[in-house]
Formats: structure tokens, sequence, C-alpha cells
């Protein structure tokens, strides 16, 4: 059996084209016809909300198979404060090495990379069933409601620090940065020209 060497390590510029293609590849068709989280991507890089620190990439044998990336966001708490919470996404792996592990290896890596950074909860919108092994729960179970739907089963919430959700309760709406294709069509659609036809 041939030994593989898996890496993970932050993101660089020089990665940022392949990436996008990466994640292009790992959404197309997926959540709708074609994608848009490439471009999503390409925007949340530039947006202040952003933390490039846990921008990473899984490498196999020096070949770009993962990426992980997330935004600082907030979730309005019923008391009139606001909870500071980090947004998972968006997180890929490569089509042909998905069902492996390595979502999951990538996921929790930076989530401990985040913990570490002071994150107190992670938050995301996913498959409970995928994203449940690595401690998510769904949101309204623990007080954090999703805007658009709050008996949503597929917003999840993850504790980083113990603790850190006990006796909140508030209503969480995603970082307008993941809204781009909408309002900025034009720039999206001259973005994904960019890339070879599908």
């Amino acid at each position: 059996m041939k030994q593989t060497s898996m890496t993970i390590r932050q993101e660089v510029p020089a990665d940022y084209r392949a990436v996008e293609s990466l994640v292009r590849d790992a959404f197309w068709n997926v959540y709708r016809p074609g994608c848009m989280e490439h471009f999503v991507l390409h925007c949340l890089r530039q947006d202040p909300a952003f933390v490039p620190d846990l921008a990473l990439v899984l490498e196999q044998d020096g070949r770009l198979i993962g990426q992980f990336a997330a935004v600082r966001a907030d979730a309005a708490l019923d008391d009139g404060s606001v909870l500071p919470v980090l947004n998972v996404g968006p997180l890929c792996i490569a089509p042909e090495m998905q069902r492996q592990g390595l979502g999951r290896l990538l996921l929790d890596t930076a989530l401990q990379k985040a913990a570490e950074r002071g994150f107190g909860a992670a938050v995301l919108e996913g498959d409970p069933a995928f994203y449940g092994p690595s401690g998510f729960v769904p949101g309204k179970t623990v007080g954090i409601r999703y805007a658009d739907d709050p008996e949503a089963d597929y917003f999840l919430v993850k504790e980083l620090r113990p603790g850190f959700l006990r006796g909140k309760h508030g209503i969480y709406r995603d970082p307008a940065g993941y809204f781009v294709c909408l309002t900025r069509p034009q720039e999206f659609a001259d973005f994904e020209a960019q890339f070879p036809a599908k």
C-alpha cells in the first residue's frame, strides 16, 4: 500500500485560484445549478470579517484536495447583547476524495485552531449527520435559532469553549458577505467566465 503525506496549512495568495477552482468543482450542482461558493470565497477574502489565519488548505502529496474558510459573525441575543461566533464555510474536499474522513479531519483541525484563538462557538448550515460527530448540534437545541428558519435542523452550532452558550438565547443571521452573488451579479458573471465551461 502506497504511503501518502497529508498536510494542513494556512492558505497563501499563490493558492487562491487553485482553491477557487477546487471550491467550484466541489460545489458544482450540489445546492443549485452551477456554483456560487467560489465567488463568495473570492470576495470574502477582502471582507473585514474574514479570518485569514483560519483559511486552511489540505494537501495530499503536494496536491490541493481540501479547503476551509470562516468569518467572524454575531448572534443577536434576546437581552439586547451580541454574541460573537465563527461562521464556518465554505469548506470542501475534492469530489473524488470525499467520504474518506478528510473533511472531518480538516474541520476538526480548523476548529481546534479557532478555539486556541479564543472563539467561543462556531456556526454553519449543513448536514447534521456529517457535522454531528465533530460536536455540532442544531442551534435551536442550545438557544440560538436561525433567522431564516427558526426550527431548522440544518443550522448547526458547536461550543468551542465549554459553557460559552449557557443561558444564551437569540437569533443568528448570515453575514452580508455570503450574499455577494445576489448583490453583485455582473461581477459574479465576469468572475465565473474566467473558469473553464462545465
